[in-house]
């Protein structure tokens, strides 16, 4: 344990008031999640948020925002109508200062608008979840918005590649015949946000089938890691896959490489672990079994004597300096978890075989307390970190500083439920244009796609 680990390893509660109100209490050196970062420089945050009049999202003074699509809308590609409950997403730059993005839509067999099949792009046409991809100009004014893949189930993070794609990842493990699916489910896809056409759906075998969540790739070695939001015992795995062409670039990952889960000796769930600053080196990886899960679901394949290491709700995963940072949202005893905590950060360095714990977020108790289960995350110009929650109650975008200050950034106002029992979708899916002057964000439900400008660099 270093010296910063020690002295942070308290618990910690920050409170900055906004138009909701926001709580939110962690333990932990939040330094160690910006490291390699040349942007950080630790500053706050941009004030108290604003009501919004006309109830879409709050803001804090001096920034804006633009609905880019919501919904039920009509593709402008003729396609059909925008899909329903948008997750994930990534920008990518486009010509004259525009930016493409790229977003799934989590939609399950009995989704509400399903992504529309569209030939060369549907993998499994009975299946409603997919992406679509929109491109803007440099005043993120909407150029065209159309199907990126079609045919796929319960899309909800994935992530970028160096060489300039998305990867999309099925959080479902749904075989042939099960709800009414014609294909095995379970993979990732590899989407082009330019020409779709160019990836198409081909799914990545070689990466596994399972419930799938988010993936960050070292963009030096070409290894690809992996996250898997399993519901129910035993608990998710996280994974690295190592392609037989490291090098990268669009359709690479196609020639296949190995499958390995990562095994912490003697810890078979991450949850039971509390302090922060807690440190395992000698990480293994081990090879998985049967990466198709053909008979038997991954989790629940045999590791050999040693086992392997579970943890519940593993969820965002990103790249920074020389770590891959990935995040347990929460755990829960009463589920089945060794522990209970309301969202963890770790960071594992490769070079070093070593696992550390940075983050424990929430208190002990009041699982509704605002700033809790800290679900996609991602770096901000800052050189914070943007992280959305997904939990009970009113919903945040909240704003990490390297100083340890916590900070509201966006507040959701569409209220899903009834005046009597208010209830508002998560946000999923935050990302900065390559610029990074604009903040692209989505509202689960009802599917909306903000686009927030302002004073980013103050």
């Amino acid at each position: 344990m270093t010296e910063t680990h020690m002295s942070a390893s308290r618990r910690q509660v920050l409170t900055r008031g906004g138009a909701l109100g926001v709580g939110i209490a962690f333990a932990g050196s939040l330094s160690d999640l910006f490291t390699g970062s040349a942007a950080a420089h630790g500053r706050g945050g941009y004030g108290p948020l604003v009501p919004d009049p006309n109830g879409l999202l709050d803001l804090p003074k001096g920034f804006r925002y633009k609905v880019l699509s919501r919904e039920g809308g009509q593709l402008p590609s003729g396609e059909g109508k925008v899909p329903t409950n948008f997750d994930g997403m990534a920008a990518f730059a486009g010509r004259r200062g525009g930016t493409h993005l790229v977003r799934n839509h989590e939609n399950r067999h009995n989704g509400k608008i399903g992504v529309p099949v569209v030939e060369g792009l549907t993998y499994d046409p009975a299946a409603k979840g997919g992406c679509t991809a929109l491109s803007l100009d440099r005043r993120n004014n909407v150029l065209d918005e159309r199907v990126a893949i079609a045919g796929t189930a319960v899309n909800c993070a994935g992530g970028p590649t160096p060489w300039g794609t998305w990867l999309t990842c099925e959080e479902n493990e749904d075989k042939a015949g099960t709800n009414g699916y014609t294909k095995d489910h379970g993979f990732i896809f590899e989407v082009d946000p330019v020409d779709p056409h160019r990836t198409g759906a081909v799914p990545l075998t070689a990466m596994g089938r399972y419930q799938h969540e988010a993936i960050a790739i070292d963009p030096r070695r070409g290894v690809v890691y992996e996250t898997e939001d399993a519901f129910e015992r035993p608990f998710g795995l996280f994974y690295r896959f190592l392609p037989n062409k490291p090098e990268g670039g669009r359709g690479s990952l196609r020639a296949g490489g190995r499958l390995q889960a990562m095994r912490v000796p003697g810890v078979p769930d991450l949850s039971a672990v509390q302090e922060t600053g807690t440190c395992f080196k000698g990480i293994e990886w081990v090879d998985v079994p049967d990466p198709l899960a053909a008979e038997t679901p991954i989790r629940l394949q045999d590791f050999g004597p040693k086992g392997i290491t579970h943890a519940q709700k593993l969820e965002g995963c990103y790249w920074g300096g020389n770590s891959v940072y990935f995040v347990s949202s929460y755990a829960r005893s009463r589920e089945g978890s060794a522990g209970d905590h309301y969202g963890q950060i770790w960071k594992y360095e490769p070079s070093a075989r070593k696992l550390t714990l940075v983050i424990v977020f929430g208190p002990d108790t009041d699982v509704q307390l605002p700033g809790e289960e800290p679900d996609n995350i991602c770096l901000a110009p800052s050189g914070g970190l943007m992280v959305c929650e997904d939990g009970e109650g009113a919903q945040h975008v909240y704003g990490l500083t390297r100083r340890g200050e916590v900070y509201s950034m966006a507040g959701n106002r569409q209220n899903i439920g009834t005046p009597e029992e208010p209830e508002w979708g998560e946000f999923a899916g935050v990302t900065f244009s390559p610029d990074f002057d604009t903040m692209y964000v989505n509202c689960y439900n009802p599917g909306t796609t903000f686009a927030v400008t302002g004073p980013w660099h103050r």
